[in-house]
């Protein structure tokens, strides 16, 4: 009601009697005013309330994107500790996906030997994650 009155002050060249009563140029005033501010809150996002801006305001920002980065960078360090034939076997076995057959006619090694190489692999990867302090 303040903004109409405002705008009819401000602006009284704007009021035409031959075009009809005041009351009703007021009121179309004032719904003029109200379809423009409609459509500014349709034009910005929508603002969020006290709750959600302090659950923001206590998160740290990319907290869960760093922690995640070290602990890959600990357990790809990790995986550099094992001896070759243990990371040739985990590569194919894990990494690739390849069953213990499919691992053995690649790595052209019995696959009882994959199978040993593997249990052997995560015993010793299970020990180098643990020395970083990380628990598997």
């Amino acid at each position: 009601m303040q903004e109409t009155m405002l705008r009819a002050w401000q602006h009284p060249a704007a009021f035409d009697p031959a075009r009809g009563p005041a009351r009703a140029w007021l009121c179309t005033v004032a719904r003029h005013l109200v379809i423009d501010a409609h459509r500014a809150r349709q034009a910005r996002p929508a603002e969020a309330d006290g709750e959600v801006l302090e659950r923001l305001a206590e998160q740290k920002p990319g907290e869960d994107e760093i922690e995640q980065a070290l602990q890959s960078w600990a357990v790809a360090e990790a995986v550099r500790s094992l001896s070759p034939d243990h990371r040739a076997v985990l590569l194919e076995t894990y990494y690739r996906g390849r069953t213990m057959v499919e691992a053995a006619q690649v790595l052209g090694i019995p696959v009882g030997t994959v199978k040993s190489r593997t249990y052997y692999a995560l015993h010793a990867l299970r020990l180098a994650l643990q020395e970083r302090g990380i628990e598997p």
